[in-house]
C-alpha cells in the first residue's frame, strides 16, 4: 500500500503509470486559460444597419468583429442560401433614394379624409341625376322642370361642401375633375330635356338612345374612374373627364 512516506521516486513512477489523469490534468488547464482569454479578447456591440437595431450582436474576438449570418440578411433584406461547399448571400442593391422620392411624390397625391368622403357623396348625387334621367328615356317618364332642376342642385351642393373640404393640392385636383364631370352631366341633360320639349323622341324615349349616346357613355367612363380614385385615396388623372 501506498503512503505519504514514499519516496518520491515512487510517487513519480505512479503517476506515470496513469496517463488519463495526467490528461484530464492538462486539459482542464487548457480550458481555463482558454476561458479567461476568450473572456478577455470577447466583447458584445449593438447591430445597427441603415438606422434599424437589430435583435442580436457583434461580437468582437481579438479584434475582429463578428455577426450571425441570419441576422445579417434579416437586417439587409437579403438572401442566403447554404451548399454543400459554401454559403451564398446575396444583398439587394440600395435604392432608398428612389423609394424615398416615391414616397414623398404618393403623399403629394393623397387626398385628405374629409374631402374624400365630400366626394363619394358628389358622386352619388351625380349618379341618382343620371340614374333618373336614364329612365325618363327608357320609361317615356313625363317629369317636371322641378324634377330636373332638383338632382341638379343636389349635385351643387354636393360639389359645394367637396369644395369646402378641399384642403390639399390632390384635393383641389380631385375637385376639378368632379365639377368637369359635374358639368358633363349638366350639358347632357339639359339636351335631353331639349330633345323633349322639342318632341325629338328619337333622342328622348326610344331606349336604344342610350347605347349610343357617346355623351353619356364618357360621362358612365369618367364616373367610374372618379369612384376608383377616390376609393384609392389618390389623385390621378383621366381623360375621360375632360
Amino acid at each position: 500500500m501506498y503512503n505519504s512516506s514514499s519516496s518520491p521516486e515512487i510517487a513519480v513512477l505512479m503517476l506515470s503509470k496513469r496517463p488519463s489523469f495526467r490528461f484530464v490534468v492538462y486539459l482542464g488547464v487548457v480550458l481555463t486559460l482558454s476561458g479567461i482569454l476568450f473572456a478577455q479578447s470577447t466583447s458584445n456591440k449593438i447591430l445597427v444597419v441603415n438606422g434599424k437595431t437589430t435583435s442580436a450582436g457583434v461580437r468582437q474576438i481579438n479584434g475582429r468583429l463578428y455577426v450571425d449570418l441570419e441576422t445579417l440578411a434579416q437586417a439587409t433584406n437579403a438572401v442566403f442560401t447554404v451548399e454543400p461547399r459554401r454559403v451564398v448571400l446575396t444583398i439587394p442593391p440600395s435604392d432608398s433614394g428612389a423609394v424615398a422620392t416615391d414616397d414623398s411624390a404618393q403623399n403629394s397625391q393623397r387626398l385628405s379624409r374629409d374631402f374624400s368622403s365630400a366626394a363619394i357623396s358628389a358622386l352619388a348625387a351625380m349618379r341618382e341625376w343620371r340614374v333618373a334621367v336614364r329612365a325618363m328615356i327608357l320609361y317615356g317618364l313625363a317629369v317636371s322642370e322641378t324634377w330636373v332642376q332638383a338632382y341638379h342642385q343636389q349635385t351643387l351642393d354636393a360639389l359645394r361642401q367637396a369644395g369646402v373640404a378641399a384642403s390639399t393640392e390632390a384635393d383641389r385636383n380631385a375637385l376639378q375633375l368632379l365639377s368637369s364631370e359635374a358639368d358633363m352631366m349638366t350639358t347632357w341633360a339639359n339636351g335631353v330635356e331639349a330633345a323633349r320639349q322639342q318632341l325629338n323622341g328619337a333622342n328622348t324615349v326610344d331606349p336604344n338612345a342610350l347605347q349610343n349616346d357617346t355623351q353619356l357613355a364618357k360621362i358612365q367612363k369618367c364616373s367610374q374612374f372618379l369612384n376608383s380614385m377616390v376609393l384609392s385615396g389618390t389623385f390621378n388623372d383621366d381623360g375621360s373627364c375632360h
